[in-house]
Protein backbone atom coordinates (compact mmCIF):
# COMPACT_ATOMS: atom_id res chain seq x y z
CA UNK A 1 0.00 0.00 0.00
CA UNK A 2 1.32 3.49 -1.02
CA UNK A 3 1.99 6.38 1.54
CA UNK A 4 -0.75 8.26 1.59
CA UNK A 5 0.22 12.16 0.63
CA UNK A 6 1.36 14.65 3.91
CA UNK A 7 -1.01 17.04 2.23
CA UNK A 8 -4.73 17.34 1.77
CA UNK A 9 -4.79 18.86 -1.52
CA UNK A 10 -2.73 18.41 -4.89
CA UNK A 11 0.82 20.59 -4.92
CA UNK A 12 1.76 21.98 -7.95
CA UNK A 13 5.08 23.53 -8.60
CA UNK A 14 5.49 26.49 -10.53
CA UNK A 15 8.59 28.00 -12.38
CA UNK A 16 8.89 31.28 -14.80
CA UNK A 17 11.84 32.42 -17.08
CA UNK A 18 13.95 34.80 -15.27
CA UNK A 19 13.74 37.12 -18.48
CA UNK A 20 11.32 40.08 -17.68
CA UNK A 21 7.97 39.88 -16.18
CA UNK A 22 5.98 38.30 -19.04
CA UNK A 23 6.23 34.79 -17.21
CA UNK A 24 5.00 36.70 -14.00
CA UNK A 25 2.10 37.66 -15.84
CA UNK A 26 1.17 34.49 -17.06
CA UNK A 27 1.41 32.68 -13.79
CA UNK A 28 -0.63 35.01 -12.06
CA UNK A 29 -3.63 34.57 -14.43
CA UNK A 30 -3.20 31.29 -14.38
CA UNK A 31 -3.15 30.64 -10.21
CA UNK A 32 -5.95 33.03 -10.30
CA UNK A 33 -7.59 30.56 -12.99
CA UNK A 34 -6.58 27.28 -11.44
CA UNK A 35 -8.06 28.34 -8.07
CA UNK A 36 -11.15 29.05 -9.89
CA UNK A 37 -11.54 26.11 -11.85
CA UNK A 38 -10.05 23.58 -9.27
CA UNK A 39 -13.03 21.21 -8.17
CA UNK A 40 -10.65 21.10 -4.48
CA UNK A 41 -7.85 23.09 -2.96
CA UNK A 42 -4.34 23.89 -3.92
CA UNK A 43 -1.13 24.52 -2.83
CA UNK A 44 1.59 26.16 -5.09
CA UNK A 45 5.23 26.37 -4.29
CA UNK A 46 7.69 28.00 -6.68
CA UNK A 47 11.03 27.04 -8.02
CA UNK A 48 13.91 29.74 -8.49
CA UNK A 49 11.87 32.77 -10.56
CA UNK A 50 13.11 35.21 -8.33
CA UNK A 51 12.00 38.05 -10.30
CA UNK A 52 8.35 36.87 -9.76
CA UNK A 53 8.26 36.31 -5.78
CA UNK A 54 7.38 40.05 -5.03
CA UNK A 55 4.35 40.26 -7.70
CA UNK A 56 3.26 36.75 -6.94
CA UNK A 57 2.76 37.85 -3.37
CA UNK A 58 -0.88 38.26 -3.46
CA UNK A 59 -1.39 34.47 -5.07
CA UNK A 60 -0.65 32.68 -1.77
CA UNK A 61 2.69 30.83 -2.86
CA UNK A 62 3.33 28.40 0.15
CA UNK A 63 6.89 28.37 -0.28
CA UNK A 64 9.39 29.33 -2.84
CA UNK A 65 12.74 27.25 -2.94
CA UNK A 66 16.11 28.84 -4.31
CA UNK A 67 16.40 25.75 -6.56
CA UNK A 68 18.21 26.66 -9.90
CA UNK A 69 15.38 25.35 -12.63
CA UNK A 70 18.32 23.93 -14.50
CA UNK A 71 19.75 21.72 -11.35
CA UNK A 72 17.87 18.45 -11.60
CA UNK A 73 18.69 17.28 -8.14
CA UNK A 74 17.75 20.17 -6.69
CA UNK A 75 14.39 19.99 -8.31
CA UNK A 76 13.65 16.35 -7.83
CA UNK A 77 15.04 17.27 -3.50
CA UNK A 78 11.71 19.90 -4.09
CA UNK A 79 9.57 17.90 -5.83
CA UNK A 80 9.80 15.19 -3.36
CA UNK A 81 9.82 17.20 0.12
CA UNK A 82 6.52 18.82 -1.22
CA UNK A 83 4.92 15.50 -2.62
CA UNK A 84 4.29 17.91 -6.00
CA UNK A 85 1.85 16.22 -8.35
CA UNK A 86 2.06 18.47 -11.59
CA UNK A 87 4.29 20.93 -12.88
CA UNK A 88 3.73 24.86 -14.45
CA UNK A 89 5.99 25.98 -16.58
CA UNK A 90 6.35 29.15 -18.44
CA UNK A 91 9.18 29.73 -20.66
CA UNK A 92 11.58 28.00 -18.71
CA UNK A 93 12.68 25.10 -20.56
CA UNK A 94 15.32 23.28 -17.96
CA UNK A 95 12.66 23.86 -15.42
CA UNK A 96 10.09 21.65 -17.06
CA UNK A 97 12.55 18.85 -18.10
CA UNK A 98 14.03 18.43 -14.84
CA UNK A 99 10.43 18.42 -13.19
CA UNK A 100 9.77 15.54 -15.61
CA UNK A 101 13.04 13.90 -14.79
CA UNK A 102 11.77 13.57 -11.41
CA UNK A 103 8.69 12.01 -12.43
CA UNK A 104 6.30 14.78 -12.25
CA UNK A 105 3.97 15.74 -15.02
CA UNK A 106 3.83 19.12 -16.02
CA UNK A 107 2.64 21.68 -17.86
CA UNK A 108 5.02 24.04 -20.51
CA UNK A 109 3.84 27.38 -21.36
CA UNK A 110 5.21 29.06 -24.37
CA UNK A 111 4.19 32.43 -24.83
CA UNK A 112 6.76 32.56 -28.30
CA UNK A 113 6.23 29.54 -30.86
CA UNK A 114 7.14 31.90 -33.42
CA UNK A 115 11.02 32.74 -32.16
CA UNK A 116 12.47 29.40 -32.21
CA UNK A 117 14.35 28.36 -35.02
CA UNK A 118 16.85 24.74 -35.40
CA UNK A 119 19.65 26.33 -33.05
CA UNK A 120 16.90 26.48 -30.10
CA UNK A 121 15.71 23.31 -30.26
CA UNK A 122 17.94 21.86 -27.92
CA UNK A 123 16.51 24.53 -25.53
CA UNK A 124 12.75 23.59 -25.40
CA UNK A 125 10.97 20.73 -23.30
CA UNK A 126 9.59 19.04 -26.30
CA UNK A 127 8.31 16.02 -24.90
CA UNK A 128 7.21 17.19 -21.72
CA UNK A 129 4.15 15.73 -21.01
CA UNK A 130 1.80 18.74 -22.56
CA UNK A 131 3.63 21.44 -24.39
CA UNK A 132 1.30 24.37 -24.59
CA UNK A 133 1.82 27.07 -27.50
CA UNK A 134 0.05 29.89 -27.29
CA UNK A 135 -1.27 31.12 -31.25
CA UNK A 136 -0.10 33.59 -32.90
CA UNK A 137 -0.12 36.53 -35.72
CA UNK A 138 2.07 34.67 -37.90
CA UNK A 139 4.20 31.40 -37.73
CA UNK A 140 7.62 31.78 -39.43
CA UNK A 141 8.54 28.61 -41.69
CA UNK A 142 12.17 28.25 -39.80
CA UNK A 143 9.75 27.77 -36.98
CA UNK A 144 7.32 24.87 -38.07
CA UNK A 145 9.84 21.79 -37.98
CA UNK A 146 10.64 22.85 -35.07
CA UNK A 147 7.10 23.00 -33.24
CA UNK A 148 6.28 19.84 -35.50
CA UNK A 149 9.33 17.66 -33.26
CA UNK A 150 7.12 18.43 -29.89
CA UNK A 151 5.35 15.09 -28.92
CA UNK A 152 2.37 16.65 -26.74
CA UNK A 153 1.80 19.94 -28.70
CA UNK A 154 -1.50 21.70 -27.92
CA UNK A 155 -2.49 25.42 -29.27
CA UNK A 156 -4.15 27.82 -27.05
CA UNK A 157 -5.16 31.00 -27.32
CA UNK A 158 -3.74 34.08 -24.93
CA UNK A 159 -2.77 33.27 -21.55
CA UNK A 160 -4.13 36.91 -20.00
CA UNK A 161 -5.89 38.09 -17.63
CA UNK A 162 -8.57 39.58 -19.51
CA UNK A 163 -13.17 39.46 -19.65
CA UNK A 164 -14.00 37.17 -22.14
CA UNK A 165 -15.06 39.77 -24.39
CA UNK A 166 -15.01 43.50 -24.95
CA UNK A 167 -17.99 44.63 -26.66
CA UNK A 168 -17.59 47.50 -28.81
CA UNK A 169 -19.94 49.64 -27.05
CA UNK A 170 -18.34 49.26 -24.32
CA UNK A 171 -14.81 50.50 -25.77
CA UNK A 172 -13.60 53.61 -24.37
CA UNK A 173 -12.75 55.92 -27.39
CA UNK A 174 -9.39 57.26 -26.53
CA UNK A 175 -7.28 59.87 -27.63
CA UNK A 176 -8.69 61.76 -30.69
CA UNK A 177 -7.19 64.14 -33.05
CA UNK A 178 -6.55 67.47 -31.61
CA UNK A 179 -7.82 65.70 -27.89
CA UNK A 180 -4.24 64.15 -26.39
CA UNK A 181 -4.69 61.66 -23.82
CA UNK A 182 -4.43 63.26 -20.22
CA UNK A 183 -3.38 60.10 -18.33
CA UNK A 184 -0.73 57.64 -19.40
CA UNK A 185 1.05 54.53 -18.27
CA UNK A 186 4.73 54.48 -19.20
CA UNK A 187 5.51 50.48 -18.92
CA UNK A 188 9.29 49.11 -19.36
CA UNK A 189 8.44 45.61 -17.97
CA UNK A 190 11.52 43.42 -16.07
CA UNK A 191 14.31 44.59 -17.75
CA UNK A 192 15.85 40.88 -16.90
CA UNK A 193 17.96 38.44 -19.07
CA UNK A 194 20.39 35.89 -18.34
CA UNK A 195 22.79 37.34 -20.97
CA UNK A 196 22.14 40.90 -19.84
CA UNK A 197 25.35 42.68 -18.38
CA UNK A 198 23.63 46.10 -17.57
CA UNK A 199 19.65 46.33 -17.21
CA UNK A 200 19.51 50.01 -16.64
CA UNK A 201 20.90 51.12 -20.88
CA UNK A 202 17.31 50.46 -21.95
CA UNK A 203 15.25 52.65 -19.07
CA UNK A 204 18.22 55.73 -19.31
CA UNK A 205 17.42 55.96 -22.89
CA UNK A 206 13.58 55.40 -23.23
CA UNK A 207 11.94 56.62 -20.00
CA UNK A 208 13.34 60.60 -20.20
CA UNK A 209 12.29 59.96 -24.42
CA UNK A 210 8.74 59.01 -23.89
CA UNK A 211 8.21 61.34 -20.66
CA UNK A 212 9.19 64.38 -22.99
CA UNK A 213 6.97 63.05 -25.66
CA UNK A 214 3.86 62.80 -23.12
CA UNK A 215 4.70 66.61 -21.89
CA UNK A 216 4.85 67.81 -25.59
CA UNK A 217 1.10 66.32 -26.00
CA UNK A 218 0.49 67.98 -22.96
CA UNK A 219 -0.74 64.82 -20.65
CA UNK A 220 -1.23 65.78 -17.23
CA UNK A 221 -0.48 62.51 -15.38
CA UNK A 222 1.90 59.78 -16.48
CA UNK A 223 2.65 56.48 -13.92
CA UNK A 224 6.22 54.79 -14.90
CA UNK A 225 6.28 50.89 -14.03
CA UNK A 226 8.78 48.08 -14.17
CA UNK A 227 11.90 47.24 -12.65
CA UNK A 228 13.56 50.78 -13.06
CA UNK A 229 17.01 52.28 -11.85
CA UNK A 230 17.39 54.17 -8.71
CA UNK A 231 17.48 57.23 -10.27
CA UNK A 232 13.46 56.64 -11.01
CA UNK A 233 12.27 55.90 -7.51
CA UNK A 234 8.98 57.02 -5.83
CA UNK A 235 10.06 60.56 -4.90
CA UNK A 236 12.07 61.50 -8.42
CA UNK A 237 11.67 64.97 -9.43
CA UNK A 238 12.52 65.62 -12.80
CA UNK A 239 11.14 68.77 -12.86
CA UNK A 240 8.45 68.29 -15.73
CA UNK A 241 4.85 70.37 -15.69
CA UNK A 242 2.90 66.52 -15.76
CA UNK A 243 2.60 64.63 -12.48
CA UNK A 244 5.06 62.19 -12.90
CA UNK A 245 5.04 58.71 -10.49
CA UNK A 246 7.43 55.51 -10.92
CA UNK A 247 7.46 52.39 -9.39
CA UNK A 248 7.02 48.20 -10.55
CA UNK A 249 3.13 47.19 -9.96
CA UNK A 250 1.69 43.96 -9.40
CA UNK A 251 -0.21 41.87 -11.78
CA UNK A 252 -3.75 43.00 -10.61
CA UNK A 253 -2.40 46.40 -9.42
CA UNK A 254 -1.10 47.08 -13.39
CA UNK A 255 -4.50 45.75 -14.91
CA UNK A 256 -6.54 48.46 -12.63
CA UNK A 257 -3.79 51.20 -13.79
CA UNK A 258 -4.45 50.26 -17.44
CA UNK A 259 -8.51 50.65 -17.54
CA UNK A 260 -7.48 54.40 -15.81
CA UNK A 261 -5.67 55.10 -18.45
CA UNK A 262 -5.76 56.77 -22.05
CA UNK A 263 -2.71 55.40 -23.41
CA UNK A 264 -0.11 52.95 -22.74
CA UNK A 265 3.43 53.19 -24.04
CA UNK A 266 4.60 49.92 -23.42
CA UNK A 267 7.83 47.69 -24.65
CA UNK A 268 5.76 45.37 -26.76
CA UNK A 269 6.11 42.34 -23.96
CA UNK A 270 3.21 40.20 -25.70
CA UNK A 271 1.45 40.04 -22.60
CA UNK A 272 0.86 43.69 -22.07
CA UNK A 273 -0.04 43.97 -25.55
CA UNK A 274 -2.77 41.31 -25.27
CA UNK A 275 -3.95 42.78 -22.01
CA UNK A 276 -4.02 46.24 -23.13
CA UNK A 277 -6.03 45.31 -26.39
CA UNK A 278 -8.48 43.21 -24.48
CA UNK A 279 -9.16 46.12 -22.56
CA UNK A 280 -9.15 48.75 -26.00
CA UNK A 281 -6.24 50.30 -24.54
CA UNK A 282 -4.66 52.54 -26.77
CA UNK A 283 -1.23 51.22 -27.08
CA UNK A 284 1.83 52.75 -28.54
CA UNK A 285 5.25 50.23 -28.94
CA UNK A 286 8.36 51.94 -27.40
CA UNK A 287 11.94 50.34 -28.90
CA UNK A 288 11.97 46.82 -28.25
CA UNK A 289 14.38 45.31 -25.88
CA UNK A 290 14.88 42.12 -27.40
CA UNK A 291 14.01 39.67 -30.28
CA UNK A 292 10.65 38.58 -28.94
CA UNK A 293 9.98 42.25 -28.66
CA UNK A 294 10.81 43.36 -32.46
CA UNK A 295 7.64 40.56 -33.75
CA UNK A 296 5.26 41.32 -30.93
CA UNK A 297 5.50 44.97 -32.15
CA UNK A 298 4.91 44.22 -35.63
CA UNK A 299 2.44 41.72 -35.14
CA UNK A 300 0.35 44.31 -32.94
CA UNK A 301 1.12 47.47 -35.40
CA UNK A 302 -0.08 45.15 -38.47
CA UNK A 303 -3.10 43.52 -36.26
CA UNK A 304 -4.48 46.94 -35.03
CA UNK A 305 -4.02 48.18 -38.55
CA UNK A 306 -2.02 51.67 -37.39
CA UNK A 307 1.85 51.91 -37.43
CA UNK A 308 1.78 52.57 -33.24
CA UNK A 309 5.19 50.82 -32.83
CA UNK A 310 8.94 52.81 -32.51
CA UNK A 311 12.00 51.19 -34.09
CA UNK A 312 15.53 51.86 -32.44
CA UNK A 313 17.68 54.02 -35.59
CA UNK A 314 19.54 51.74 -37.15
CA UNK A 315 23.04 52.97 -35.82
CA UNK A 316 21.43 51.16 -32.37
CA UNK A 317 20.70 48.02 -34.71
CA UNK A 318 19.05 47.28 -37.63
CA UNK A 319 16.32 44.80 -37.29
CA UNK A 320 16.88 43.42 -40.52
CA UNK A 321 20.38 42.37 -39.06
CA UNK A 322 18.83 41.04 -35.98
CA UNK A 323 16.31 38.82 -37.52
CA UNK A 324 18.72 37.23 -40.07
CA UNK A 325 21.07 36.44 -36.95
CA UNK A 326 18.35 34.98 -35.20
CA UNK A 327 18.29 31.71 -38.06
CA UNK A 328 21.50 30.50 -36.14
CA UNK A 329 19.86 30.57 -32.33
CA UNK A 330 18.17 33.56 -30.56
CA UNK A 331 21.60 34.18 -28.57
CA UNK A 332 23.03 35.34 -31.65
CA UNK A 333 20.09 37.88 -32.34
CA UNK A 334 20.39 39.23 -28.28
CA UNK A 335 23.98 39.64 -28.58
CA UNK A 336 23.42 42.39 -31.06
CA UNK A 337 20.63 43.90 -29.54
CA UNK A 338 22.02 44.28 -26.18
CA UNK A 339 25.35 45.31 -27.20
CA UNK A 340 23.69 48.17 -29.63
CA UNK A 341 21.56 49.41 -26.78
CA UNK A 342 24.73 49.61 -24.49
CA UNK A 343 26.25 51.42 -26.38
CA UNK A 344 23.95 54.11 -27.43
CA UNK A 345 23.47 54.54 -23.43
CA UNK A 346 27.28 55.08 -22.59
CA UNK A 347 28.17 56.97 -25.90
CA UNK A 348 25.46 59.03 -27.59
CA UNK A 349 22.40 59.04 -25.01
CA UNK A 350 21.51 62.76 -25.42
CA UNK A 351 20.90 62.05 -29.54
CA UNK A 352 19.65 58.73 -29.31
CA UNK A 353 16.84 60.15 -26.58
CA UNK A 354 16.27 62.72 -28.78
CA UNK A 355 15.38 60.36 -31.89
CA UNK A 356 13.45 58.07 -30.00
CA UNK A 357 11.28 60.86 -28.58
CA UNK A 358 10.75 61.91 -31.72
CA UNK A 359 9.32 58.46 -32.75
CA UNK A 360 7.21 57.92 -29.80
CA UNK A 361 5.71 61.68 -30.86
CA UNK A 362 4.78 60.35 -34.24
CA UNK A 363 3.50 57.37 -32.97
CA UNK A 364 1.22 58.67 -30.27
CA UNK A 365 -0.16 60.83 -33.18
CA UNK A 366 -1.23 58.61 -35.29
CA UNK A 367 -2.25 56.26 -31.97
CA UNK A 368 -4.63 59.48 -31.75
CA UNK A 369 -6.28 59.04 -35.30
CA UNK A 370 -7.40 55.58 -33.95
CA UNK A 371 -7.02 52.35 -34.47
CA UNK A 372 -8.64 48.48 -34.05
CA UNK A 373 -7.16 48.57 -30.52
CA UNK A 374 -8.95 45.32 -29.70
CA UNK A 375 -7.68 43.31 -33.00
CA UNK A 376 -4.51 41.66 -31.51
CA UNK A 377 -6.53 39.84 -28.87
CA UNK A 378 -9.21 39.07 -31.08
CA UNK A 379 -6.80 37.78 -33.52
CA UNK A 380 -5.32 35.26 -30.84
CA UNK A 381 -7.88 34.92 -28.75
CA UNK A 382 -8.58 35.37 -24.77
CA UNK A 383 -9.16 31.96 -22.87
CA UNK A 384 -5.75 30.50 -22.82
CA UNK A 385 -5.66 30.62 -19.15
CA UNK A 386 -8.99 28.52 -18.85
CA UNK A 387 -7.54 25.82 -21.63
CA UNK A 388 -3.80 25.70 -19.53
CA UNK A 389 -5.31 25.38 -16.10
CA UNK A 390 -7.53 22.67 -17.52
CA UNK A 391 -4.52 20.73 -18.58
CA UNK A 392 -2.68 21.22 -15.33
CA UNK A 393 -5.60 20.41 -13.60
CA UNK A 394 -6.39 17.32 -15.40
CA UNK A 395 -2.36 15.71 -14.48
CA UNK A 396 -2.30 17.18 -10.94
CA UNK A 397 -5.66 15.36 -9.97
CA UNK A 398 -4.88 12.45 -11.98
CA UNK A 399 -1.59 12.21 -10.07
CA UNK A 400 -3.12 12.67 -6.51
CA UNK A 401 -6.24 10.66 -6.99
CA UNK A 402 -3.36 7.19 -8.68
CA UNK A 403 -0.93 8.12 -5.31
CA UNK A 404 -4.00 7.57 -2.50
CA UNK A 405 -4.65 4.90 -4.74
Amino acid sequence: MQTQSPHPTPTIALTGAEFGWGSTGKLSALIATLRDRSPVPLRFVGIASALSRSLLSAHGIDRWYDASADDRQAVADVARREDVRAGLVVLEGPAAVALEAAGVPTVFVDSLPFLWTKGDRDALPTDVSVYCAQRCVDLPDECRDVLASITNLRWVEAVTAVPDRVRAADAPAGPVHGRPARRALVSVGGLRSPTLTDWTSYPRLVVPAALRALESLGVQEVHVAGNLPAEYSADADHASPMHVTYGPLGHQAFLQRLADTDVLLTSPGLTTLLEAGARATPTVCLPPQNLSQIFNGRFHSRAVGADVRVAWPDRVFSEADVLRDRTTAEEAALRLIYSGIATAADEDAVRTRAEVRDGILAALRRAGAGAGWTALADTVGRNGAAQVADHVLDLALRTATAARG
